[in-house]
């Protein structure tokens, strides 16, 4: 007999759809229950150093929310109509707002053009994957591959003890059949992406960084 394990189902529909709001839920838990603590900390009358602390977590928690709503919108929802295009500059602005934090930049090399809207998402989902091979943070630098529709991307993720998280690298490869969970749903996600677009997306350390690259 074959000691090869059976490979686990790809999820189906609703549990795919299921897993990615698990994701969004996961994102956006923490400043919501920042602004939370925020009120409860008003409704103590609280001494006036601490309601102008109350205060300033709860614009901060509102901006980072907001931030991410508006970013998962693109990166994980409908965003549009079937064959909508969207403006790479809309992508750049929610990216930053999103990404950058004080710790981690992004140089965002790309021009300002409409693309279609899996591309976009794709672009976004990138990004999100490039991140996390830069835990202490650093610079992504967004380079096209091509030009026009047909547009393609390569992230250049560099800073201070950067590596390869093997599990998203298997993730990304088309033969994987591990089990998908909400942990791995969003580099599931990127693949099915970039095969709607005819792509492929690879997560390697090369001598300038850790790439990620969609071709």
């Amino acid at each position: 007999m074959s000691d090869t394990p059976t490979p686990a189902p790809a999820p189906d529909i609703l549990e795919l759809a299921a897993l990615l709001c698990s994701r969004v839920c996961h994102d956006l838990i923490s400043p919501v229950g920042a602004i939370v603590n925020g009120l409860e900390v008003l409704d103590d009358n609280p001494k006036p150093e601490d309601r102008d602390f109350a205060l300033e977590l709860i614009r901060k928690s509102s901006k980072t929310a907001s931030a991410r709503l508006q970013f998962c919108r693109l990166a994980f929802g409908a965003a549009g109509s079937a064959g909508a295009q969207i403006d790479l500059g809309d992508a750049q602005t929610m990216a930053r707002g999103q990404l950058e934090d004080g710790k981690l930049t992004i140089a965002w090399n790309l021009p300002r053009a409409l693309l279609p809207k899996n591309r976009v998402k794709l672009l976004l989902n990138m990004l999100v994957i490039a991140q996390q091979t830069i835990p202490r943070g650093g610079v992504l630098k967004v380079d096209p591959v091509g030009e026009g529709e047909t547009m393609s991307f390569r992230i250049t993720a560099t800073g201070l003890n950067g590596r390869v998280p093997q599990n998203i690298a298997d993730i990304l490869k088309a033969d994987h059949g591990g089990a998908i969970d909400a942990h791995a749903v969003q580099p599931y996600y990127t693949r099915l992406l970039a095969q709607s677009c005819g792509l492929k997306v690879t997560l390697a350390a090369e001598s300038d960084g850790i790439i990620v690259s969609a071709s």
